[in-house]
């Protein structure tokens, strides 16, 4: 699978969630009355809006890479499909090598 594929199917998802969890997430709380290490957040609301949508992105495209990290198949993990150099003879695994 080309890596364009590989990133939309952890971005879109992700971006997705990070809406929905958003707009969930700030009908709950308002963006000034939080705090910060026992502090007032002093940014605007549109800056706590947006860093909350990326913070939030990053949560869901994390989840989202580890899901397509994890569903690989052992074939898939030992035996990638590349275009690596052949090892040589000898060495474990290797498909050319003496008997």
């Amino acid at each position: 699978m080309s890596l364009g594929k590989r990133l939309i199917f952890v971005l879109w998802p992700s971006f997705i969630v990070a809406g929905i969890a958003e707009g969930i997430f700030f009908t709950l709380f308002d963006p000034m009355d939080l705090r910060l290490f026992d502090a007032p957040i002093e940014w605007g609301r549109t800056a706590v809006y947006s860093l909350g949508f990326f913070v939030f992105w990053l949560f869901g495209a994390s989840s989202s890479a580890l899901t397509c990290f994890f569903q690989r198949t052992a074939t898939e993990i030992n035996h990638p499909e590349s275009n690596s150099a052949p090892r040589p003879p000898g060495t474990a695994n290797n498909q050319h090598g003496a008997h």
